[in-house]
């Protein structure tokens, strides 16, 4: 049977990714309570970085090590594929090797390719089109702190990147209405808006999008690779902080979100970013615990026991 890839929040069912995050509250709370659980035991994890990393690399080599695995770090440095070898023979011998691999790399299609001739599942820890693990920890967040988010209405502030193309896509499989305010040439991808239909729409200003939200997440002005751009975007982004001001058209209860690194006084002001409706700090350590539900998935093919 062909392996099971997590290229995008696409490749799971709404069931699925509702599973999956309960499954991840409660790996937390085993952990959090001291029990070892390890459904992963000599399992090998191969992760491929090509984009330097902290919350990826840190989560995922903690999650297979508290799940009783072992996670292996290739940085192009260390590989051949970082030399001219041609993706899909590296695809071949490494998935003959370890039982998963995650790929965090730059070109989409780089990451369809490898997926494409792999043996063991593939997941996607960032390309610049989709982030999807990092969705597994925001919405694990928001579960753990409102409930189910369907129906709810999220408001994204910002570059229309990975992680926003992202949030379409969950939109679509968690119910909840996505609402994007990004300056014109920095808008999402369009035919992943498009295949979104009602569940996201565009508008011209933050404030539009703010108002009566339940959650509003940004992120950078400027990813990595964009750093020449940088300037230029401080300039198309000057209307799109988020601020005390914008966080007052939400809901009272409205949560904030970014994904990390922050840029404080950029994307986010520092009252925003250190304040009480900032949920960052759980958001990150929920990556640990969403992928340690995802790895045991496609490993073993079930959520627990």
């Amino acid at each position: 049977m062909a392996a099971r890839h997590f290229i995008t929040l696409m490749d799971f069912t709404p069931e699925e990714l509702r599973d999956l995050i309960q499954r991840a509250i409660e790996l937390k709370r085993m952990q959090r309570s001291g029990e070892i659980y390890e459904p992963l035991k000599n399992k090998v994890l191969g992760m491929v970085f090509e984009k330097s990393s902290t919350r990826t690399r840190v989560a995922f080599e903690t999650a297979m090590a508290q799940c009783g695995g072992h996670a292996i770090f290739l940085s192009p440095r260390d590989t051949q594929l970082g030399r001219g070898e041609p993706i899909e023979d590296s695809a071949r011998v490494l998935s003959r090797m370890v039982d998963v691999i995650m790929i965090r790399t730059y070109e989409h299609e780089k990451l369809l390719q490898f997926a494409s001739y792999s043996l063991v599942p593939v997941i996607n820890a960032l390309t610049d089109m989709q982030h999807p693990v990092q969705l597994l920890a925001d919405m694990q967040t928001y579960f753990e702190y409102r409930g189910d988010i369907r129906g709810r209405r999220v408001a994204w502030i910002g570059d229309g990147n990975n992680m926003c193309n992202s949030y379409i896509d969950a939109a679509r499989q968690f119910g909840f209405e996505l609402v994007i305010a990004a300056p014109e040439g920095y808008l999402p991808d369009s035919d992943i808006l498009k295949t979104a239909g009602a569940a996201t729409r565009l508008v011209d200003a933050p404030e539009t999008a703010a108002k009566d939200a339940d959650l509003i997440v940004t992120d950078v002005w400027a990813s990595m690779g964009q750093e020449e751009e940088l300037s230029n975007r401080r300039l198309a982004f000057a209307d799109y902080q988020v601020n005390s001001e914008l966080m007052q058209l939400a809901k009272p209860d409205c949560m904030f979100m970014h994904c990390l690194p922050a840029h404080r006084e950029e994307e986010v002001s520092a009252e925003v970013m250190d304040g009480p409706q900032s949920v960052v700090w759980d958001e990150a350590e929920n990556r640990l615990h969403s992928q340690k539900a995802l790895l045991e998935f496609l490993l073993t093919g079930r959520l627990g026991d």
